[in-house]
């Protein structure tokens, strides 16, 4: 055999001897990993490294639909230290958590409208919230007419667990008292301002009726902190109170459906008699809203960020995002992203900058 053979056998075995080392190894290397999350979890200050302003996060990118990839809808606000989540859909409570932004921190829920996919995770973010924190107060569950009755069900639903995790873990870690939500019902108005909810020398966080029948009402929020603005629209056909209250926002956060792409599931639907099925994909066209039409949104409006979220269909590749966002990029001037579950937004204070970061990429 030449030098140059036996050299290379010799960097072939190394290769082989260290890899056969990583793999011994692995059970050790994935602990020492896990030790590490571990920490960062249970960090005392989960923001420690963010910049003072206004952040925005998807801790649930889907839709009814079924896609392993996305949570039920839920968007959060980290406005200074101040943590809140508009809707709850199912699955998001575990991203809260695995995005490193506690239940048990959160200082508000929003609740868009009362779709069962918006709301079927409140029991569990009331019921973590209250037992991960500690808390003494009920969460505050702001909310159209009818959210006191949906959060009335899931306190009735979850006290016979409340009283198992009481006498368990005793009234000091969790404090009968916190148990629960308390429903802060309004009626936005359909002419006239945005509803001011919370307004503080920082923060002001207000209410616009959105597009979304037969479900009435159904609204967005618009949180601005210390100068920097975030639009987050909820479900809706094409909306000009959206539009409105996203004049000159840095963040739109809207929800998208692309037609083309459900008319393939109400074909296949129709083609293999499910009928029902194919009822409902062609009703939902109605009440949300095409991303070139979200596009068209944000550019008039001046905002300066669109990020989609309650992505219609499903998009198992990523490849589908293009024929998702069709013509969006050439229509909005600014930058569109189709939203994944951890995507982060930071806008920090006093500036213009905005930053993206994907708080779950450490799992994926």
């Amino acid at each position: 055999m030449s030098r140059g053979g036996k050299i290379a056998l010799g960097i072939a075995a190394a290769v082989i001897l260290a890899g056969a080392g990583l793999w011994m190894a692995r059970g050790a290397l994935a602990t020492a990993a896990m030790e590490r999350i571990y920490d960062r979890a249970m960090n005392a200050d989960p923001y420690a490294g963010l910049p003072d302003g206004l952040h925005v996060g998807l801790c649930g990118s889907g839709s009814p639909m079924p896609d392993p990839g996305r949570a039920g809808p839920c968007t959060v606000v980290l406005a200074g230290r101040q943590l809140f989540v508009i809707d709850s859909g199912a699955g998001s409570v575990k991203n809260l958590a695995l995005m490193n932004l506690p239940p048990g921190r959160v200082d508000a829920v929003f609740l868009t409208h009362l779709h069962s996919d918006h709301i079927d995770g409140l029991g569990e973010l009331m019921l973590q919230r209250w037992a991960g924190g500690g808390r003494d107060t009920p969460v505050p569950i702001w909310g159209p007419s009818g959210v006191e009755t949906v959060v009335a069900g899931f306190t009735d639903a979850y006290r016979i667990d409340s009283g198992f995790r009481i006498a368990h873990h005793g009234p000091k870690v969790v404090p009968p008292a916190g148990f629960g939500g308390v429903a802060r019902p309004f009626d936005p108005p359909v002419e006239g301002p945005d509803l001011v909810l919370i307004d503080t020398p920082d923060l002001k966080v207000s209410a616009f009726p959105v597009r979304h029948e037969p479900v009435e009402p159904a609204v967005g929020y618009r949180f601005v902190y210390k100068g920097r603005s975030v639009v987050v629209s909820g479900d809706t056909a094409a909306s000009p109170r959206v539009e409105a209250a996203a004049k000159g926002a840095d963040v739109l956060v809207h929800e998208g459906l692309a037609p083309n792409l459900v008319a393939m599931q109400t074909n296949a639907a129709k083609a293999h008699g499910r009928a029902n099925l194919a009822a409902i994909t062609h009703d939902i066209l109605s009440y949300h809203t095409p991303p070139e039409e979200a596009a068209a949104i944000a550019q008039r409006a001046g905002a300066r960020y669109l990020l989609f979220t309650h992505i219609i269909p499903p998009l198992p590749m990523r490849a589908l995002e293009g024929p998702f966002l069709g013509r969006s990029r050439e229509i909005f001037s600014g930058e569109v992203r189709v939203g994944h579950d951890g995507d982060f937004l930071s806008l920090p204070a006093g500036g213009t900058q905005i930053t993206r970061t994907n708080r779950l990429a450490i799992f994926q």
